[in-house]
């Protein structure tokens, strides 16, 4: 079986729900994967926006998920640190999930959530590594790749 990452939110390829976008809570998806690659040691999850102007913006990275982990809850790396996982400061200048936001007008943009099967226990990494560096890291480690993709554009906005 191939190594898999999907959410009971949304399906792949299907729009995420507000709940976890900046227009709602703002809370990351529930995430569930199977089927990791043999010698898997732990994961790493990057989301990312490959439409945003400019160039990819990078929502989020957490690092250091236990290999006998196969799930995130809905809304990890929010409220009080209860784990020992790594995150990685976005491009919004934070270390947790900001949800999609794409400029008002724009199409639906896709976010890519991206989880890395790794052949180490830990990325070494200090507490300030940004998304980029946890994503460079994570490739020299990487056993396999599962990826979903969710799409969003902001509802339209009627004048009062």
């Amino acid at each position: 079986m191939p190594f898999t990452l999907h959410s009971p939110a949304f399906a792949n390829g299907q729009t995420i729900p507000p709940r976890h976008t900046a227009d709602g809570d703002n809370v990351s998806p529930p995430l569930e994967w199977s089927d990791a690659p043999a010698g898997t040691r732990s994961y790493a999850l990057i989301v990312e926006d490959p439409d945003a102007p400019g160039e990819t913006f990078l929502h989020w990275a957490v690092y250091n998920i236990a290999a006998e982990r196969d799930r995130l809850p809905e809304g990890t790396t929010q409220g009080a640190k209860t784990e020992s996982l790594g995150h990685g400061i976005n491009d919004h200048g934070h270390a947790h999930y900001d949800g999609p936001n794409p400029p008002c007008g724009h199409t639906a943009h896709h976010y890519r959530f991206r989880l890395m099967a790794l052949d180490v226990d830990a990325l070494g990494l200090g507490p300030k590594a940004t998304v980029d560096e946890v994503r460079s890291e994570a490739g020299k480690h990487l056993l396999g790749e599962a990826e979903l993709v969710g799409t969003y554009a902001h509802p339209e906005r009627t004048q009062p």
